[in-house]
């Protein structure tokens, strides 16, 4: 019990971090129409507006690293993961976990941390452009991804622990997904009746479930259970 709180508190923080992180596609969508106005309406380019636009979409691509990891939505080659039962699949993830997982992402924190005391040593600005922006800001969100990564990657282990133990994965936070807008256009689409719009989203489901943690072999035995 104890270890699923601590998995849900983690789970929050990468939850909450990564909604926090997501507003900076705000700030780029912003930054990006001003710049197209200020330069071909007004012929007035910014000379530094590149290196700002890739340190607002780098930050944007770390920050929600976590995040990612919480909701299971890394890419996994899943040909033969699937097929394993819970236990399986927990004993092969906490391998790789270990393996690769924490090695990397410890090399990460340690680089991280190195390249953004430098930057703040020295004051560095970029050198893309002549009036390059400073980038020690944007070289701390490397440790600091890194940090929120490796506590995600913590509870992901506990939760491969918890799996072995009990036998099924504990649950995930669940966030607005692709599957929920198809549902919602095909409730409102004139054109599919209801037999064949149940079938899409049944097929839509169990695929979205396999790809989170529920094995395609459990998948059949509840169905062959189902009367």
């Amino acid at each position: 019990m104890i270890a699923r709180r601590v998995i849900g508190t983690v789970d929050q923080i990468s939850y909450w971090s990564g909604k926090a992180a997501a507003w900076l596609i705000v700030a780029l969508t912003f930054v990006v129409a001003v710049e197209v106005f200020k330069r071909y309406i007004l012929n007035a380019p910014t000379a530094w507006i590149f290196d700002f636009n890739n340190m607002l979409y780098g930050s944007l691509f770390m920050m929600c690293g976590a995040y990612t990891l919480a909701l299971g939505g890394h890419v996994r080659a899943d040909f033969v993961y699937i097929y394993l039962k819970p236990r399986g699949q927990a004993a092969v993830d906490l391998v790789l976990y270990f393996l690769f997982f924490i090695p990397g992402i410890l090399g990460l924190i340690y680089a991280g941390y190195d390249y953004a005391a430098l930057s703040w040593r020295i004051g560095e600005h970029s050198t893309v452009t002549a009036e390059g922006p400073p980038v020690y800001h944007f070289k701390s969100v490397i440790p600091l991804a890194g940090v929120l990564v490796m506590l995600q990657g913590l509870a992901e282990i506990a939760r491969c622990v918890e799996c072995l133990r009990t036998g099924a994965w504990p649950s995930r936070l669940e966030d607005v997904e692709e599957i929920d807008v198809i549902e919602t256009q095909l409730a409102r689409s004139e054109y599919v009746d209801e037999e064949s719009r149940r079938q899409a989203m049944e097929g839509a489901h169990a695929i979205d479930e396999a790809a989170r943690h529920r094995s395609v072999v459990d998948d059949t035995e509840r169905q062959s259970r189902t009367p």
